[in-house]
């Protein structure tokens, strides 16, 4: 099967309420072929640190057997206790086995670790639909993916794309929730 680029983002929450308007939205993605949920859990960190996880999906019943618990092999998150920790790091091992080169310490993402204590965080696996072309065309044309990540609405301005109004009110949206925690 080929599968389009895949990213894992972390969202945080530091009132949680997750009421269905983003799985809604991530439904809209999905039926336009933007995007497929791979996998999405909402992780819950009590003030002491222990994790709570649930699994949020929009996923068919096929595709959540197919897919399995990504998310927890990813990131090493033991969605099943032991088991899950053991299958994630049995997945790792064949992999590498395989050829395939999973990330060393200096490259480890450590996504449980940024979740602060008190809080919550949506982890959602994507596929990008829309990216498998354009990714296709860069291959053939030799090239490789060096890096990516996001920009923040403040960094737009300086290039113009944002007036300031308009970033500093994106930046305060995307910040109100972190700072009340």
């Amino acid at each position: 099967m080929a599968i389009g680029p895949v990213q894992l983002i972390a969202v945080g929450f530091s009132q949680p309420d997750f009421h269905g308007e983003i799985i809604a939205e991530l439904e809209r993605l999905r039926e336009s072929d933007t995007v497929r949920v791979i996998d999405s859990l909402a992780v819950y960190k009590d003030a002491d640190g222990e994790l709570a996880v649930e699994h949020l999906s929009n996923l068919s019943q096929d595709e959540a057997i197919e897919l399995g618990t990504k998310i927890g092999a990813l990131i090493g998150l033991g969605i099943e206790g032991e088991a899950g920790v053991e299958a994630g790091a049995l997945a790792g091992a064949e992999a590498a086995a395989g050829g395939v080169e999973v990330f060393n310490d200096e490259d480890a993402w450590d996504v449980l670790e940024d979740i602060p204590n008190d809080s919550a965080a949506a982890l959602i696996l994507l596929e990008h639909h829309w990216a498998v072309p354009l990714r296709d065309a860069i291959a053939r044309a030799g090239g490789f993916r060096i890096s990516d990540g996001f920009i923040s609405p403040l960094d737009l301005v300086e290039i113009g794309l944002l007036s300031a109004e308009e970033a500093k009110e994106l930046h305060a949206m995307e910040q109100s929730a972190a700072a009340a925690s």
